[in-house]
């Protein structure tokens, strides 16, 4: 019998990192708001650990209405310092402005977020053997970032799409092996 494995990083974070490398990560996430969510929430993570981010994405949540796009939209400069003063998501004021910018710039593509983001998608892309053979970009997130910042989005560099090709299931990146590549 063959022992099972998971993507070493996956392990290290306890159970809420278990949770989300076996049940989240990788697997197919469509629709505007949620792929908003996560545009979002991989900008918040640029520069920390994923962990934080995840530990505080129900506040994050709550915080921006539920990523509903038409109302993180309309936020304003109040709405701006309500975040800044939560102590339950990430405060930092760049970050806060790109995701309420971001909103903005999502109700205005014509096909919606996800449509466009999906249009990357590498169902083709290698299967990696180990944690090394894991980009940090690839040509596809260099184009994605490139495509969303004409758009007028911000906080979408080519790292931080391929970590959004990679959650949202654009690209399968669980190691062979791995428990979690089949389901």
């Amino acid at each position: 019998m063959t022992e099972s494995i998971r993507c070493s990083w996956a392990t290290g974070g306890g159970p809420i990192y278990l949770t989300y490398h076996d049940e989240e990560w990788g697997r197919p996430l469509k629709g505007d708001d949620e792929v908003f969510e996560r545009v979002a929430l991989e900008a918040f993570q640029s520069g920390l650990s994923w962990l934080t981010i995840l530990r505080k994405r129900e506040n994050f949540r709550a915080a921006f209405d539920r990523f509903s796009i038409p109302k993180v939209a309309a936020y304003t400069e109040q709405d701006v310092e309500r975040l800044l003063g939560d102590v339950g998501i990430v405060r930092n004021r760049a970050k806060i402005e790109a995701a309420i910018n971001n909103a903005r710039a999502a109700l205005d593509l014509p096909d919606g977020l996800s449509e466009l983001v999906w249009s990357f998608a590498d169902p083709d892309a290698p299967v990696p053997r180990t944690m090394a053979d894991v980009p940090a970009t690839t040509p596809g997130s260099k184009a994605l970032a490139k495509e969303l910042k004409r758009h007028g989005f911000r906080f979408v560099g080519p790292t931080t799409a391929y970590a959004l090709m990679q959650a949202i299931g654009l690209v399968n990146d669980h190691l062979e092996g791995c428990v979690a590549r089949t389901r």
